[in-house]
């Protein structure tokens, strides 16, 4: 019986060694090497004072800031660590309520703006965290954050086109844009 024990052992503490500290230590290793940024989390900021993940969405509430999509995630809207939807179907009375709500918060902020709000900026998305809008949810701010920062509304356009990223390969994905670096171009501006 010890014959057939000692090797079994042997090949169990082998694949453990292999596979919980080698290739973890190798894997991170290269990522590091080659790609620093992607490996540490797509930080923002500055080295000493990250601001968030380029990947995460964050919640910006002050109207001199672009809104991101709203997160379903629980207990605290961008939690990474619980990314989900709400889960509530379109005939769901919650749904309705939110996206009522979410229209009537962006109304109350720009109150002179009578166009459609795009759907993006009421509606969470799967993982809870994107931190994308598209290039209309972007447009339809564009003048309350002008307002706001006592900026020209041309400025401002063209701070979001030169943030709206193109189709992955020409060809993968929407036009979108990242809220993050849109509103930390927009603090530099001021500087």
């Amino acid at each position: 019986m010890i014959k057939h024990i000692k090797p079994a052992l042997l090949m169990l503490l082998f694949f453990t060694v292999l596979t919980g500290i080698v290739y973890p230590l190798a894997v991170t290793l290269f990522a590091q090497t080659l790609f620093p940024n992607q490996a540490n989390g797509s930080l923002l900021g500055s080295d000493d004072q990250p601001l968030g993940s380029e990947l995460i969405g964050q919640a910006f509430t002050r109207s001199e800031y672009f809104w991101g999509r709203p997160s379903a995630t629980s207990p605290a809207p961008y939690n990474g660590g619980a990314s989900s939807g709400s889960n509530q179907g379109p005939i769901n009375p919650a749904l309705t309520d939110a996206v009522q709500a979410r229209i009537k918060a962006l109304r109350d902020a720009d109150p002179g703006h009578s166009e459609a709000v795009p759907v993006d900026l009421v509606t969470a998305s799967a993982s809870g965290l994107d931190p994308h809008i598209s290039p209309a949810a972007a447009a339809y701010q564009v003048s309350r954050v002008a307002l706001a920062r006592h900026m020209p509304v041309d400025s401002v356009h063209e701070l979001v086109d030169c943030y709206t990223e193109a189709r992955q390969w020409g060809v993968l994905g929407e036009p979108r844009v990242n809220v993050l670096k849109l509103n930390l171009a927009l603090d530099q501006r001021l500087k």
